[in-house]
């Protein structure tokens, strides 16, 4: 049997725009999609801690050091700018796979720096 499991997350990243304007998605500092092991077109889940919104997209590459993370197209409707987000990806997992996977936890501060990656 598959399981699906946690993958990697960013936690706690502070949304810093929204462009509505935009196909759709969700713009992520490339350092940070990089700690996390998400690549750019991967299907990430989006939780909004200051509203409740969640929803599933995709993770465009934004500049790295840039500390983006933005909100593009209807998906720029679930959030302003100062809200705290989590961002998660999964990973289909065979049972014998189970004891050995970890998932990543990339911790972020106020400003998006990366504080933290536990495994």
């Amino acid at each position: 049997m598959r399981r699906i499991m946690l993958k990697s997350k960013i936690h706690r990243a502070t949304l810093t725009d929204c462009n509505l304007g935009y196909e759709g998605s969700i713009s992520v500092d490339t350092d940070l999609l990089t700690a996390a092991d998400i690549l750019p077109g991967e299907q990430v889940h989006v939780l909004n801690l200051s509203n409740g919104e969640r929803l599933i997209t995709y993770a465009i590459a934004a500049p790295s050091g840039s500390a983006t993370v933005m909100l593009n197209g209807p998906a720029a409707r679930c959030g302003v700018p100062g809200d705290l987000l989590v961002i998660i990806t999964y990973a289909e997992y065979e049972e014998e796979e189970l004891p050995r996977r970890r998932g990543r936890v990339v911790k972020v501060d106020a400003k998006n720096r990366l504080t933290e990656v536990l495994e």
